[in-house]
């Protein structure tokens, strides 16, 4: 089956019930660098925790999942009840030498005795696990498939949002590659301008100009820059359509791209390439917000 890119946000419920035994099972997933599976069950049941955390990490690769795990005995068959014959003996002798030596009549009863701490305890049996098992797994299995229904379809989401945000930076990218060419051409006329102001009578060395502008073209050169920047958008819609896991992979690309801009920004003397790295920037960031929630 082929993989869906999915969000790291989800929940899911499922029940199952045998023998008037019945189990819950809640799963609620954020984001997470890793696969965290925090599982909180009754204490009879904790020899269970890593079969479920197994289950869990064979379908889920990134995420906190937080489960819940409760469970109902309609049929009340693992209580018993025992009697500490011993303690209820030692109680009564004791009461008898009480009341011989404060002088009362009265012997005490079946019914004060039960009454003191301990004489009469509710006891809980283990249940057989690997025949509870079965039950608890399937109700386990409903909840990871409504987690991960819900997870798949806001990571269509999710990616849908991703293609038209690099669609956006292809647009702005695409506009700064135009605009590249003509910075060292106004430079070059301001240059001359300024000689002609500063010097009016004074011939231009056209060496010497054309030794300046091959210094600054080569300065502000974003030509590297650009082809990379076309690069990662190619990867990064690739990656959007493998068919596995690809939040780790997407973050790296986020990176690359918040750097070559930076590179672009930091080289660029020009206000209209700047302010096109600045909407670009922009994007980039709510393209890593969005990667943090991608598995």
């Amino acid at each position: 089956m082929k993989y869906v890119i999915k969000s790291m946000t989800g929940y899911g419920r499922g029940e199952n019930e045998q023998d008037g035994k019945s189990f819950t099972v809640e799963i609620r997933s954020v984001n997470h660098r890793f696969c965290e599976v925090v599982i909180r069950l009754p204490k009879y049941y904790v020899a269970l925790e890593d079969r479920i955390r197994k289950l869990i990490q064979e379908q889920v690769s990134r995420g906190r999942l937080d489960v819940f795990v409760t469970v109902d005995d309609r049929a009340g068959g693992n209580k018993s009840i025992r009697v500490d014959k011993g303690l209820a003996m030692a109680y009564y002798s004791a009461l008898e030498e009480l009341r011989e030596t404060l002088g009362i009549a009265e012997k005490p009863g079946i019914v004060d005795i039960a009454r003191l701490p301990d004489v009469i305890v509710m006891e809980e049996i283990q249940d057989d696990l690997d025949r509870l098992w079965p039950v608890l797994s399937l109700a386990l299995a409903k909840a990871l498939n409504g987690l991960i229904g819900m997870r798949a379809t806001e990571g269509m989401r999710l990616k849908e949002d991703l293609f038209n945000r690099v669609e956006r930076l292809t647009e702005f990218t695409g506009a700064i590659a135009q605009r590249a060419p003509l910075v060292v051409t106004e430079y070059r006329d301001k240059l001359e301008s300024r000689l002609k102001e500063l010097a009016a009578d004074v011939e231009i060395d056209e060496n010497r100009l054309a030794a300046e502008l091959a210094v600054f073209a080569d300065r502000s050169s974003i030509a590297e820059e650009l082809v990379r920047l076309r690069s990662h958008f190619h990867e990064m819609k690739n990656t959007l359509e493998m068919d596995e896991a690809v939040g780790r992979k997407l973050d790296f690309l986020v990176q690359e791209l918040n750097r070559e801009y930076n590179t672009i920004g930091s080289k660029s003397n020009d206000l209209e390439i700047s302010s096109l790295v600045i909407k670009a920037k922009s994007e980039v960031e709510k393209i890593r917000e969005q990667v943090q929630n991608i598995e």
